[in-house]
């Protein structure tokens, strides 16, 4: 049968983003919170700090903020909030590293759950089936750097690595490789989670089955991520990191398309994305240009781009060592239909291909670009519409107006 693809086009996203537990509950009005007992705290002198999120857009300020260290901290606050009889709501919201958009992460004059505060051991299973147990307030970022030790890393990712556990699995977790393995929702083995009513439970695709699925990509609205036993493959040393350039975008969408839509077993990239390159904006400015600097100035200026709407397909290939990756990237790329001369190539080390996005946040939090609103938007494009998409977007809405940057990742409508 005919792979269906689809096209997710993220527009304004440096990568993919977290939407945090809020959901409704009544006041605490008959249980006072100071007198609730935590093993962690309840701050209600600084909630200012809970009051925004990565959208930068909205401010909400908090009745207070719980930093709980244990699960039975916000089993506690939850159990309470749903027993307490009183006509006001109350709303309990869980923080990860706050990179929703519209709010999600805020709770105006209710309770901010600060999950970053729910770190522990990141245990890691290297024989027997593969897993890392870790935390909902896990950063990912810790997560990579735990499972390298033992030679071993998640499958899928998402571009931007500090973020929590519970936030993206809350969400999707999309990123390159998501073609190959689907979202990091895909390769969850089991999930333990404190439900709207307070419950802690553990759950998996045989036990509690209703809420494991709910609760991935539920968007919070199902109950509270604290742990999460995640899937591991063997990781790879090194990664050859390439773009190719197209001015023609069904010719860069059938090349993306036919990469991703490869027989499994069948040689192909290990990640997949790409992105737009619009409004006279050049490569050599362009929020990724760390890549093509400082060997390639010379032959991006041959390539004539100024004025010109370009696309960049962005692969990468995992290796070991570099005994076949030569050959297998060779023979890839010639079967695509990208510019001549547009070919640029980096090794980098597994950890720094997937902890890039953090370089350019050093960069641009240095020009101070980083803490500014992000109004993004994030849009699933079925496959039979992506080239009148192209036209009216691409090529006219944003072609007079500064954008920032646009992703576009090529996906399988079956994973």
């Amino acid at each position: 049968m005919e792979n269906r693809t689809s096209v997710l086009v993220l527009i304004f996203v440096i990568t993919s983003l977290i939407s945090a537990v809020g959901f409704s509950i009544l006041d605490l009005g008959c249980s006072p919170l100071r007198d609730l007992d935590f093993d962690g705290h309840l701050d209600f002198d600084n909630t200012h700090l809970a009051a925004a999120d990565f959208g930068n857009r909205l401010t909400a300020h908090p009745r207070a903020v719980l930093y709980p260290t244990s699960v039975s901290d916000i089993a506690t606050l939850v159990k309470s909030a749903y027993r307490c009889d009183s006509l006001s709501e109350l709303t309990i919201a869980a923080r990860g590293h706050a990179h929703s958009l519209n709010g999600q992460a805020q709770a105006e004059n209710g309770i901010v759950i600060a999950m970053e505060s729910l770190k522990g051991v990141i245990d890691v299973k290297n024989h027997g089936p593969l897993y890392v147990d870790v935390n909902g307030g896990d950063l990912w970022i810790d997560v990579l750097h735990a499972t390298l030790k033992e030679g071993l890393a998640p499958k899928s990712w998402t571009d931007y690595l500090y973020l929590t556990v519970g936030g993206t699995l809350s969400n999707a977790g999309i990123s390159g490789q998501a073609f190959r393995h689907g979202p990091q929702i895909n390769n969850v083995y089991q999930l333990e989670v404190v439900t709207g009513k307070g419950d802690v439970l553990n759950c998996s695709k045989d036990k509690n089955s209703e809420l494991f699925h709910a609760v991935l990509g539920g968007l919070g609205q199902f109950g509270i991520i604290t742990k999460a036993r995640i899937a591991l493959e063997p990781a790879p040393q090194m990664v050859r990191w390439i773009r190719v350039l197209y001015s023609d975008f069904k010719v860069f969408t059938t090349d993306q398309e036919y990469l991703i839509s490869r027989p499994i077993g069948d040689l192909t990239f290990d990640y997949i994305e790409g992105f737009v390159i619009v409004n006279n904006e050049g490569l050599l400015s362009n929020w990724r240009s760390s890549f093509f600097s400082p060997q390639n100035p010379v032959k991006m200026k041959n390539l004539n781009t100024k004025g010109r709407v370009l696309y960049c397909l962005e692969m990468a290939m995992n290796y070991m060592n570099n005994k076949t990756v030569d050959e297998d990237v060779t023979s890839l790329l010639s079967s695509l239909h990208f510019l001549p001369g547009s070919v640029f190539t980096t090794d980098v080390s597994y950890l720094d291909f997937l902890d890039r996005v953090h370089t350019s946040e050093l960069k641009l939090r240095s020009k101070g670009l980083w803490d500014v609103p992000h109004p993004w938007l994030n849009l699933l494009v079925p496959g039979s519409k992506i080239q009148e998409f192209d036209a009216r977007v691409f090529k006219d809405i944003l072609r007079n107006t500064s954008s920032g940057p646009i992703l576009i990742y090529p996906m399988n409508s079956n994973t």
